[in-house]
C-alpha cells in the first residue's frame, strides 16, 4: 500500500517496530491472544555484534521509545457505481470526511487493491508500486474466519446456513487459503487448516447455544428489545402490553400484581440480552485479534441473525479499530433469509389485544437486529448481505475482499478525551451514481496513547503484515540443520547495510538503536514464535567507516520440528525511523 498524502504517518501506521521490556530476549505473543511457545526458542549469543565489539554495539532488551504519533482515526471507505462494482481510480481531492458535521482535513489517503497480500493498487507520484511476489507452492496468501452466531440463532436459520456454508467451502476455497471456524458460544472452534473435511466435520457440530435464555416460550414472552424499553427507556406502553398478556397467559386479574411481573420479566431480559451481546461481541474481538497473527489477506464473515447492542457502542468501536489496525475486513451475513413482517407462528399468542402491539415491537427489534452486522462490515471495508434466500450466494460474495477500498486518516482538532460519541460522514465531490460505504463513527479516547502503548500495538501490526519495505537494505536467509528426525534448529540470517542507517554523535560515538523481530509462522499461518533483539550502537568513527562496506550481521536461532515455514523479518532504526520488512519460506524435510 502507498500513501497518496502524509507518507510517512502512512508508512508508521503499515510497518512499526518496537521492542518489548523484558530481561532476555523477549519472544512477542501474537495478536490473537496466543502466547509464545512455554519452550521458547534459544538465541545463539556467542556470535552476536555485541559480544564482538561490546563497548561499542550492546546487544539487550530495554525498550525503545519512538516518538508518540497523533491520534490518528482510519476511516476504510469502499466506493461503487450504480451496478455495485467498486471503484479504484479516485483520488484525495474526490473525497470529504465530516466529524459530528465539521470538515476534516484529510492527512492519509490511500488505496488497497485485493489480490497478492501487500500489492500496492495506486502510488503517489514519483513512487513505484511495490508488489509482493507470489509465495511458491501452496504456502497460504489468503485466511477467511467463519464466525457462526450459534447464540442468537434459530435451529431453522442455523440448519440452511451449515448446508450453504458446506457447499460454498466445498466449492471455493482454494490451495492457497486457510480457513478457521467460530461460533459466538466457543463450543466449537477450529483454527486455520486447509483440510476440507475437519472444516466440514467443524461445521456439523454447531447448534443453537443460546448462553442466558430458555428455548422455550416464557410468560410473559418478553424479547431484549421490548425489556430495554420497558426496563431501560420506562416506555410505559410496552409495559401496559406485557402486563396485558401477563395477565392473559397467568389467568390473573389484577393489573397492578401483572405490571410488577412483567417489569421482572423485562429486568431478566435485558440481564439475558446484555450478558449475550457481550459475549458474542468479545468472540468477534478475539477472532479480529486472532486473525491479526495472520500474514496475508485476512477476512472475517459474520454469520448471524444479527442482535441488539443498546448499550455496546463501546465495544463495536473498539473492534472497528482493531480491525482497521489490522487490516482485517469483517464481511457480514443475514443468515434469516428473506425478511418478512409475517409474524412467527410458533410464538403463542395470550391475548389478541397485545398481539398486534407486540408484532410491532417484534419488528422493530428485527430491523434494529441488522444494524451492528452493517456497522462491522461498513467500518472495516467489508460488504453486508441481507435479504436473501440464497445464502450460498451471500457466502460466495461475502468470502471476497472489495476489488478496491480506501483508507481515509484524519487528525481530529481539539479532541477532548471524554469518550463522547462521534458520528463520521464521507462525502464524494464526483457523486453521480457513485455511493461510498463508510466507517460511521468512532468514540474518543478517555486517555492518550503513550509511547509505550503505541510501541507494542505497532510491532504487532509489521510482524504480522505481509507487506514488504526496504528503507534499509537486508540480505534476509535461512539455515537449518536437523538434530533428530523430528526436531530441527532453523537459523535466520540478517545481514544489514548500515549507509542508508543515520548515526547522533554524541559525547564522540556515534549513536541509534536498532531493532530486529524474526518471526515464524507455520504452512497454514499459525503464529510459531518470534525474537526481539535490541542492537544499541555507540560507534567510533572508524568503526563506522570500517561497517559501511559488510554491514551488520545478525543470527537467530529457533528450535522447529520438520515442516514448511513463512519467515518474517522487520528492521527499523530509532534515529531516522527507517524500516524493512522482508518475507521468506523454508521448507525442512
Amino acid at each position: 500500500m502507498m500513501s497518496l498524502a502524509n507518507p510517512m504517518t502512512h508508512r508508521l501506521f503499515f510497518c512499526l517496530v518496537v521492542v518489548s521490556a523484558s530481561p532476555g530476549l523477549v519472544h512477542a505473543q501474537a495478536a490473537g491472544g496466543q502466547a509464545a511457545p512455554q519452550n521458547p526458542p534459544a538465541v545463539q549469543q556467542d556470535k552476536s555484534p555485541a559480544d564482538q565489539n561490546p563497548a561499542e554495539m550492546a546487544s539487550h532488551d530495554q525498550p525503545v521509545m519512538f516518538k508518540s504519533k497523533v491520534n490518528l482515526v482510519l476511516v476504510p471507505v469502499v466506493v461503487r457505481d450504480k451496478q455495485g462494482k467498486a471503484l479504484g481510480n479516485l483520488r484525495l481531492e474526490d473525497f470529504q470526511l465530516f466529524d459530528k458535521g465539521k470538515p476534516q482535513i484529510i492527512s492519509m489517503f490511500s488505496l488497497e487493491k485485493s489480490g497478492k497480500p501487500g500489492e500496492a493498487a495506486l502510488a503517489s507520484e514519483g513512487d513505484a508500486a511495490e508488489k509482493t511476489p507470489p509465495a511458491p507452492g501452496d504456502i497460504p496468501e489468503r485466511f477467511v474466519a467463519y464466525l457462526f452466531d450459534d447464540v442468537h440463532v434459530n435451529f431453522g436459520d442455523l440448519a440452511r446456513v451449515r448446508e450453504a456454508a458446506g457447499r460454498h467451502m466445498a466449492s471455493t476455497l482454494q490451495p492457497t487459503d486457510r480457513a478457521a471456524i467460530y461460533t459466538t458460544s466457543g463450543h466449537v472452534a477450529i483454527e486455520f487448516t486447509g483440510d476440507r473435511d475437519k472444516l466440514q466435520a467443524a461445521l456439523a457440530r454447531i447448534q443453537p447455544k443460546p448462553l442466558a435464555r430458555s428455548q422455550m416460550q416464557e410468560c410473559p414472552d418478553v424479547s431484549y428489545y421490548m425489556g430495554d424499553l420497558i426496563y431501560n427507556k420506562n416506555d410505559d406502553k410496552a409495559l401496559q402490553c406485557a402486563a396485558i398478556e401477563t395477565m392473559a397467559c397467568l389467568l390473573l386479574d389484577s393489573l397492578p400484581m401483572a405490571r410488577s411481573l412483567a417489569m421482572a420479566a423485562a429486568q431478566d431480559a435485558v440481564t439475558a440480552g446484555k450478558y449475550e451481546t457481550h459475549a458474542a461481541l468479545a468472540e468477534v474481538r478475539d477472532v479480529v485479534r486472532r486473525m491479526a497473527a495472520m500474514p496475508g489477506q485476512r477476512i472475517v464473515i459474520l454469520a448471524s441473525p444479527g442482535f441488539i447492542t443498546p448499550d455496546a457502542y463501546t465495544e463495536v468501536t473498539d473492534i472497528l479499530d482493531r480491525a482497521i489496525r489490522a487490516s482485517v475486513i469483517i464481511n457480514s451475513l443475514d443468515v434469516r433469509g428473506l425478511y418478512t413482517d409475517t409474524p412467527d407462528i410458533t410464538r403463542l399468542s395470550y391475548d389478541a389485544s397485545a398481539t398486534s402491539v407486540k408484532m410491532r415491537y417484534d419488528r422493530d427489534a428485527a430491523r434494529l437486529q441488522s444494524d451492528v452486522l452493517a456497522e462491522l462490515a461498513a467500518g472495516t471495508g467489508g460488504k453486508f448481505v441481507q435479504n436473501s434466500n440464497d445464502l450460498e450466494g451471500g457466502f460466495n460474495r461475502v468470502a471476497a475482499a472489495p476489488e478496491y477500498f480506501y483508507i481515509l486518516g484524519f487528525s481530529p482538532q481539539n479532541l477532548k478525551l471524554d469518550g463522547s460519541y462521534h458520528s463520521l460522514k464521507v462525502a464524494l465531490k464526483p457523486a453521480a451514481g457513485l455511493t461510498a460505504s463508510a466507517r460511521r463513527g468512532y468514540f474518543a479516547p478517555q486517555r492518550l496513547e503513550d509511547a509505550a502503548e503505541t510501541a507494542k500495538r505497532e510491532i504487532e501490526e509489521a510482524l504480522f503484515s505481509r507487506e514488504e519495505m526496504s528503507e534499509i537494505p537486508v540480505d534476509l536467509r535461512t539455515q537449518f540443520f536437523k538434530t533428530s528426525d523430528d526436531a530441527a534448529t532453523l537459523v535466520i540470517l540478517a545481514r544489514l547495510d548500515m549507509k542508508p542507517i543515520l548515526l547522533r554523535k554524541e559525547d564522540g560515538r556515534n549513536r541509534n538503536v536498532i531493532t530486529i523481530v524474526s518471526g515464524v509462522f507455520d504452512r497454514n499461518g499459525n503464529f510459531i514464535g518470534s525474537i526481539t533483539k535490541t542492537l544499541e550502537l555507540r560507534l567510533k568513527d572508524e568503526t563506522v567507516a570500517r561497517l559501511l562496506g559488510p554491514g551488520i550481521s545478525i543470527k537467530t536461532n529457533f528450535d522447529v520440528k520438520p515442516g514448511a515455514y513463512v519467515i518474517r523479518l522487520v528492521v527499523r532504526d530509532a534515529e531516522g525511523q527507517l524500516m524493512s520488512a522482508q518475507n521468506g519460506e523454508v521448507e525442512i524435510p
